[in-house]
């Protein structure tokens, strides 16, 4: 197969906008990454746009609805729904369209606008990203689910909620120096610890923010990235599933479908674990941010406690984590996030995250998971290789 570039990239700013639709959302952050590509809507012959549907209001067809507001008339696009891994397995397609030959360049992009809603509606929506008949019909929430799996963490393993008030901190800390996120304030860690309760043992700074946002790649062949002034080649990919209700599985305490995806991703470059300089990984809470720690390699299990207590995953540490303040901090907007996740990575694999930059990063790492864990797709992105 061939190698696939990401050669542009671009978001919106992540918040609440009220006076903003999908359309415009998804508008500023393709016209930022075709910008960065210096491609233009010829260029393009295929397009892949993730999104959950939870506001706007336009769920079926919402793929073209964004396409051709921004000028891709007739280029086939198809719309991914994979709960919050809609948006990295938008970007997976791209790579796969990339790689077979079938497509020079395509425009992979996510959105959501889920601020319109109210926190009921929100709070459905959001569940359906769980098992429905067993999870949701019966009570539980998606904090709730995570909390069980909080609380499976801390029976098993010597940690305590600080770990995951020092998880909000740190992302904070990032999101703060991050211009486009949704919560770019910092937090001491009084603040995380003493915040009201939303699902034992997760507290409201244990959990991120609905979110309004978009976020573009445009992925290419080596040809045309040949003549992009910046271009990061996706070393990896790995994607799994695994079953969609918690009380299905065999563990609390481990994602399966992130390692099986991160074992793929790393096997397609060649590469383990203590080779990623930074990663984006999927906190959409605290828990999930400690577990994907270990899914993904960068520790045994049980050992993400001290990866936080140490400071390695801490933006000057020896593995930045979340250095755009992760989905705590810079915002979770369904369908944009996995993609934002690879717009942080270009940023940082091409030298351009201002203060959020990671000195000598070479190699990195997204991490993007579907609910509770049903899906997962894991990216390997690889800078200063020139195609």
């Amino acid at each position: 197969m061939r190698d696939a570039y990401v050669v542009g990239a671009g978001q919106s700013r992540y918040g609440a906008f009220p006076d903003e639709s999908y359309r415009s959302l998804f508008t500023t952050a393709y016209e930022a990454a075709m910008t960065e590509a210096d491609l233009d809507a010829a260029a393009v012959d295929e397009a892949v746009v993730g999104t959950l549907g939870v506001g706007g209001r336009q769920i079926g067809l919402s793929g073209p609805a964004v396409t051709e507001h921004v000028g891709l008339h007739g280029v086939p696009c198809t719309r991914v729904e994979n709960a919050c891994a809609a948006g990295g397995y938008a970007v997976r397609s791209a790579v796969q369209a990339v790689k077979s030959g079938m497509a020079d360049v395509v425009v992979a992009g996510g959105f959501e606008v889920m601020t319109d809603l109210s926190g009921d509606v929100s709070k459905y929506w959001l569940g359906v990203s769980g098992e429905t008949e067993w999870e949701r019909l019966t009570g539980t929430t998606f904090s709730g689910v995570y909390a069980q799996m909080a609380s499976a963490y801390l029976d098993a393993y010597d940690a305590s909620p600080d770990h995951f008030s020092k998880v909000a901190v740190k992302n904070h800390a990032n999101g703060a120096k991050n211009p486009k996120a949704h919560l770019g304030f910092e937090c001491s860690l009084d603040d995380a610890r003493s915040a009201p309760m939303v699902a034992e043992p997760l507290n409201l700074y244990h959990c991120c923010p609905t979110t309004d946002g978009a976020a573009v790649v445009v992925v290419a062949s080596a040809d045309v990235a040949a003549s992009c002034d910046h271009a990061v080649r996706v070393a990896g990919v790995g994607a799994a599933s695994e079953r969609v209700g918690l009380f299905q599985r065999d563990s609390y305490t481990s994602i399966a479908s992130s390692r099986r995806a991160a074992e793929a991703a790393y096997e397609m470059a060649g590469i383990d674990a203590a080779d990623i300089d930074v990663a984006e990984v999927h906190d959409c809470f605290a828990i999930a941010e400690l577990l994907a720690y270990e899914d993904l390699g960068f520790c045994d299990p049980g050992e993400a406690p001290r990866l936080i207590d140490d400071g390695v995953t801490e933006l000057d540490g020896e593995l930045p984590v979340n250095p755009s303040g992760g989905l705590k901090s810079k915002g979770h907007p369904i369908g944009a996030t996995g993609t934002g996740q690879v717009v942080e990575l270009f940023d940082q694999l091409t030298e351009r995250a201002g203060d959020r930059q990671v000195s000598g990063a070479d190699i990195g790492l997204a991490h993007n998971v579907g609910g509770s864990g049903g899906a997962t797709v894991v990216h390997v992105l690889e800078g200063g290789a020139s195609p």
